[in-house]
């Protein structure tokens, strides 16, 4: 290098700079083992998984850990020999899916084999078996197909597209419209901002296409009519088509303000659309589905917002106002973008901890799950960018920025660089399952759930206890007829006693999710054999009383 200029030496080491963020952003974006992950999780089923049944059920009982839809065509049961044995379309009650079977099918092993959307729009897939009189050799379902990995990359992809599109789009039309002073041409910010705008609305479009196939299964043009006709009824696809309407809003607005030219209606008015328009993000991804969507939806689109306004913000400082603007232009500007960013780092902090706390939800789950450990270089990296912006800060108050313009610099280009990968690892974060989910995953996973079937004279009920331990346990309970099919219930009551420690029966509040499906929640303080004692009635006056002794470790 010792035959270029100091020009070309800067350029070369840009250059250089942008080359190792971009590779390190697409190692964050292709790293994750399973980026693309369900963020619903079958907790429970009827029958259990391995089960063995003295006969055919008429139904099988798929319980997920939030609501889901349907895929068409997506859930199967099939017998022994391979063939289909469920029997119209299965029914959808918020997380509960009910698949009719044939209740004449023969002996041996059957599969279950689901695909469904989760409420957060990502797919949930899985299998399981169950036999029936003895087990046999399982069926293999083919035509379940599994998400092209090529398209789970895509989908990532396209989230960062969106995000870097957002930063271009937002933060440069606030400095545009508020802080750039009229001497200076606003030719090279209007084509940033028309960039981010571009970026925002392909990566829009690449979602509404890719969803397509990312939850049905399929390659890229794995796409039909009534496919696409359901991702754009979901709640996904209809957040991403009001998306797509605040940008033709915009783009007329946006004309006037990159000239020069607008008044303070425009600002009004895309202001508003730019509130609108950010709150499209939460409402496409986990933050519809948290247990307090509410809150959120608010924090996730204030943790959005202000990164586009911080890092924009930089753009346009780093790009065209340190090098354009004079002494006195940049006296008055750097004060209050200062305090702007200090806004924006501010908010982007508080809703970042209350995002994590939400959606990580215990201290395992931060420390035992891609999700958490996510959160947690994100947090490293955030340390590192508030030392730097706060060096910035103190240039800025010592008004040292005229007199040492590289320093200035210098910081922010590592501002934007550490942010830059922290953008990329939202977009990870958006496409991982929450640690709340991968944590209820790995314990329906683990094998900690109880389970009987307890027969009286008048019908049988299957018990499970999930996860058998002390504190906090899930009951649920299923009736069937001595037949084997479900029995409708009128009323469920429960206690739980642990008399060999003097504990007497404690009541268990049961709540029915459908005829012959009630759940309950209780806290078992003590490990022991617990007396579990259900009474079920199914009529005026018939009714029966069941027992089950539960270890709990």
């Amino acid at each position: 290098m010792s035959g270029m200029t100091a020009a070309q030496r800067r350029w070369v080491s840009r250059a250089g700079a942008m080359l190792g963020l971009l590779l390190a952003t697409f190692a964050l974006l292709f790293g994750p083992a399973s980026p693309a992950s369900a963020h619903a999780v079958l907790v429970s089923s009827s029958p259990l998984a391995d089960a063995v049944l003295p006969s055919a059920p008429s139904e099988v009982v798929l319980t997920f850990s939030e609501g889901v839809r349907n895929v068409p065509d997506k859930i199967r049961v099939l017998g022994p020999d391979g063939a289909r044995v469920d029997r119209g379309e299965p029914a959808f009650d918020g997380a509960v899916v009910t698949i009719p079977v044939d209740p004449g099918g023969p002996r041996g092993t059957y599969l279950v084999s689901y695909r469904v959307i989760s409420a957060d729009s990502h797919p949930v897939a899985g299998a399981y078996t169950y036999s029936v009189g003895a087990p046999s050799s399982p069926p293999e379902d083919t035509a379940n197909d599994t998400v092209d990995p090529g398209i789970t990359a895509a989908v990532a992809v396209g989230k960062y597209l969106g995000y870097a599109g957002l930063v271009l789009l937002v933060g440069p039309v606030l400095v545009l419209g508020l802080l750039w002073p009229r001497r200076l041409d606003r030719t090279g910010p209007a084509r940033l901002v028309w960039t981010g705008f571009g970026l925002v609305a392909a990566a829009t479009l690449i979602g509404i296409w890719l969803q397509v196939p990312y939850t049905t299964g399929g390659g890229l043009f794995s796409i039909s009519g009534s496919a696409l006709s359901d991702v754009l009824a979901s709640t996904f696809g209809a957040v991403l088509l009001v998306r797509l309407g605040i940008l033709v809003a915009a783009a007329i607005l946006l004309r006037p303000l990159l000239r020069g030219s607008a008044g303070r209606a425009d600002h009004i008015l895309l202001a508003v659309l730019g509130v609108a328009g950010i709150f499209t993000w939460p409402l496409a991804g986990h933050a519809s589905a948290s247990p307090v969507p509410a809150v959120s939806v608010l924090v996730d689109a204030v943790h959005v917002g202000s990164m586009a306004v911080w890092l924009g913000g930089l753009l346009m400082l780093v790009g065209f106002l340190l090098r354009r603007a004079d002494e006195r232009e940049l006296a008055a500007i750097l004060p209050i973008w200062s305090r702007w960013a200090a806004v924006a780092v501010s908010a982007l902090l508080l809703a970042g901890i209350v995002q994590a706390l939400i959606e990580v939800a215990t201290p395992s789950a931060l420390i035992d799950t891609t999700y958490g450990q996510l959160i947690i270089a994100k947090v490293v990296l955030f340390a590192l960018v508030i030392g730097v912006a706060a060096y910035s800060r103190r240039l800025v108050q010592r008004r040292l920025v005229t007199e040492r313009p590289g320093r200035m610099r210098r910081a922010v280009w590592t501002e934007l660089g550490v942010t830059a990968v922290i953008l990329a690892i939202s977009a990870v974060l958006v496409q991982t399952p929450p640690g709340r989910t991968a944590e209820s995953s790995d314990a329906a996973a683990g094998g900690g759930i109880f389970t009987t079937t307890l027969t009286s004279s008048l019908l049988s009920v299957q018990v499970e206890v999930d996860p058998a331990e002390t504190g906090s346990n899930s009951i649920h309970l299923y009736a069937y007829t001595l037949e084997n099919k479900p029995q409708p219930v009128v009323e469920w009551t429960g206690t739980a006693a642990l008399p060999a420690k003097g504990i007497e029966p404690i009541e268990i509040p049961l709540l029915p999710l459908t005829d012959n499906h009630a759940t309950g929640e209780i806290s078992l303080p003590t490990p022991g054999d617990w007396q579990l004692r259900f009474t079920v009635r199914i009529s005026d006056i018939d009714q029966a009383t069941v027992t089950a002794t539960v270890p709990i470790t």
